[in-house]
């Protein structure tokens, strides 16, 4: 193992063990779920601009590379277990993807739970997705190409939100990016045991113990706009499914990708040897983020 990928390794461990210290003190778990990315000052470097926009109720954020082009845009949901996380502990990360991408980034601050439970951060990025197809970084105006991206919890919203766009018949993107998505919340997939002992950042006790917090008693846990794994991909654009082969979440890619891919959906998936959870916000520290980060900008350029 290389100097850089063990330093971020050893990174994530203390930050699990931190956040098990805090495991009762939501609003300081929040704050340090904000550090995840924080192993290196290369990695909080911005690359162009960002500026805070709003709708009725969604605070959102444009990140924008220099050789950005406003009409090709990219909604990112970031990660967090559905319960934390923020466009400003993203900012960096979503300034590479724009510069690798050639297109304007929007991170939408969806409610999160426990104080909103499913589906408030769906229905955020719903409504989101929407205003981003006819408004940009400088006011009012259509989309010539519209992206979902996310990671993890925000990868699981990301694939939810093409899910719900085609049952609510809206235009689909050209393209979906999920990063380290979780996609099943029946905890059926083998990487949950395989990898617990090498994951040093995610238990994964902890996706039986979201359901309660997250989708409250109402929702089944095989529901799509939960678990994307359940859902019906026929008619759907390209997927680029992006994990670590150290994850727990592992075979949540894996599954989804053969599952999509039954359906007719034209599914990439990339299993980064390895690789920890949303290794790719380690960018440029890290050096297979930055090819990770590369390969995304290929698939949304061809796109």
């Amino acid at each position: 193992m290389d100097s850089a990928t063990q330093k971020v390794i050893e990174h994530l461990r203390a930050l699990s063990a931190r956040a098990f210290e805090l495991i009762h003190d939501l609003e300081a778990r929040r704050k340090l779920i904000d550090q995840y990315f924080r192993v290196h000052p290369s990695t909080a470097i911005i690359h162009g601009q960002w500026h805070s926009v709003k709708t009725d109720h969604i605070p959102m954020e444009w990140v924008i590379a220099d050789n950005a082009d406003s009409r090709r845009r990219i909604l990112y949901s970031h990660g967090g277990s559905w319960i934390s996380g923020s466009p400003a502990g993203y900012r960096a990360f979503l300034s590479n993807l724009s510069q690798a991408t050639g297109a304007v980034v929007l991170a939408v601050d969806y409610r999160l739970a426990p104080e909103h439970k499913f589906p408030a951060g769906l229905n955020d990025c719903i409504e989101a997705y929407q205003w981003m197809l006819e408004n940009g970084p400088a006011g009012k105006s259509p989309a010539t190409a519209a992206f979902l991206m996310g990671d993890s919890a925000g990868g699981n919203l990301a694939l939810a939100t093409l899910l719900k766009a085609k049952d609510s018949r809206h235009p689909l993107p050209s393209a979906v990016v999920a990063i380290s998505p979780a996609t099943d919340f029946t905890a059926g997939s083998p990487s949950l045991k395989s990898r617990a002992s090498v994951d040093p950042i995610i238990n994964p006790a902890i996706l039986p113990a979201l359901i309660p917090i997250y989708l409250g008693g109402g929702t089944q846990p095989t529901h799509p706009y939960a678990s994307p794994l359940f859902g019906d991909y026929h008619g759907m654009p390209p997927l680029l499914l992006q994990v670590g082969d150290l994850e727990v979440l592992r075979d949540d890619s894996t599954r989804l990708a053969e599952h999509a891919s039954r359906h007719g959906c034209d599914v990439t998936l990339e299993i980064w040897d390895g690789m920890p959870h949303v290794f790719q916000g380690f960018a440029p520290f890290l050096p297979k983020a930055t090819e990770a980060i590369a390969k995304i900008g290929e698939f949304i350029r061809l796109h």
